[in-house]
């Protein structure tokens, strides 16, 4: 489907057709009619398959159709960290570049006094759209800069990582201060209990849209490496002695990991930056900037940057540690083989790692090459999957010992009316 082919107003093709944005993506063809039908929405999909556009577009086309209140904020899109929030705003910039009358502010924590006095001063003034992480609005709820009474759009953006996050509590506070007939719309890209709950919790009669997670890129070559624990940075060190590695992420799950990552990378002289959660909204900004203008070579990072960041040089991408789930997965090693380059994906896979890499090559009806370790790093586990039953409950990959449990034309014309307030 063309984006012509929908009921998205003039002002909004107009942006479109100026980014040279023709056809819609799956998950917007699908989104895109129902939410311009006032439904609410669960969409299940991976990133990269336009879930920005997918939500954006129908409410920026509904609210510059009017009907809305003036200097009210009418829309609200949670975001999970202060990365995605910007690219959601960046996002808003270009779709809403022809709407005169629908302005936006996006509120997000790591910034200093001055910030936060714009964020207030936006709020106060009723911005229609308001991009924001669950704690910093709370904070400006609290201080009494947010009337969330004339909401009439609520949006979660990457609603599992929220709740990885450890957000769920602030949502559902924020929610609370909605009207009860407001349109909510949830985007993920898995669909786990906690967020089926949340779901059945703030969404009413929702639509559910849910695209296939689809394979990496044939061009990235995968590979990994069967490893115990202390090895892997002894790997790390062995493939950059080896090779003049550039343009570089490496991933890790713990901060903590990636913290002791970057030093010892920096102990040998490569130059790398480090990207997690305790840096300021400054520092990560910097962090972002060196790495994308190519003045540090190497990025050592938390799943922060898996998603939703944009940088299409990527040449490597090294998962220190096996993610949680195939998703995971493939986010991470979507980072590269991007904008018709080529690519490599090396997983370092520890006994404890073998159960949930065994379920990622699963998902990908393949298995994945296995390099031999580098000389001089002594003896590999033996490479194990034994798929978890009900019965079956022992750490897999471990050689002997050690059985406890594992836990682990516009609107307009489509409708004459507009939602009252």
């Amino acid at each position: 489907m063309k984006f012509e082919d929908t009921y998205l107003n003039d002002n909004i093709l107009d942006a479109l057709y100026d980014m040279r944005f023709e056809d819609c993506t799956p998950i917007q063809e699908r989104c895109i009619p129902e939410i311009l039908d006032y439904h609410d929405i669960i969409g299940v999909a991976q990133t990269g398959t336009g879930k920005t556009a997918a939500y954006l577009l129908p409410i920026l086309s509904l609210l510059d159709d009017g009907g809305y209140p003036k200097d009210a904020i009418n829309c609200i899109i949670m975001s999970p960290t202060r990365e995605l929030a910007q690219q959601i705003d960046q996002a808003m910039q270009g779709f809403g570049y022809y709407l005169e009358g629908v302005s936006s502010v996006a509120v997000y924590g790591g910034n200093d006094g001055n910030r936060y006095d714009q964020e207030t001063k936006s709020l106060r003034m009723g911005a229609d759209v308001v991009i924001a992480t669950p704690g910093r609005l709370l904070s400006h709820i609290r201080t009494g800069n947010v009337d969330l009474s004339k909401v009439s759009f609520f949006v979660l953006d990457e609603a599992d990582r929220m709740l990885d996050m450890g957000f769920s509590d602030d949502i559902l506070q924020i929610e609370k201060l909605l009207p009860k007939d407001r349109q909510t719309i949830l985007f993920s890209a898995t669909m786990p209990d906690k967020i089926q709950q949340l779901a059945n919790t703030i969404l009413n009669n929702p639509v559910e849209v849910k695209i296939a997670v689809s394979k990496p890129a044939e061009k990235i070559q995968q590979s990994a490496y069967v490893c115990y624990e202390p090895q892997k940075a002894e790997i790390i060190k062995k493939m950059f002695h080896a090779d003049e590695l550039k343009r570089v992420i490496i991933f890790s799950g713990k901060k903590e990991k990636v913290k002791d990552i970057a030093r010892e990378l920096k102990r040998m002289n490569i130059n790398c930056e480090q990207m997690h959660s305790d840096l300021t909204q400054q520092e990560r900004d910097e962090v972002m900037f060196y790495f994308k203008s190519g003045k540090k070579d190497v990025l050592v990072a938390t799943d922060i940057v898996a998603r939703g960041i944009d940088i299409d040089d990527i040449r490597v991408v090294i998962n220190y540690d096996v993610p949680h789930d195939a998703e995971d997965y493939v986010h991470r090693i979507g980072r590269t083989a991007r904008a018709d380059r080529d690519g490599i994906a090396i997983t370092l896979v520890s006994p404890d790692d073998m159960y949930r890499f065994g379920m990622i090559e699963k998902f990908l009806e393949k298995s994945i090459l296995k390099n031999p370790l580098p000389e001089g790093l002594g003896e590999a586990p033996e490479y194990k999957f034994v798929e978890k039953t009900k019965k079956s409950y022992r750490r897999y990959g471990k050689r002997k010992g050690n059985n406890k449990p594992n836990k682990k034309a516009s609107n307009k014309r489509h409708r004459n009316t507009r939602k009252g307030n």
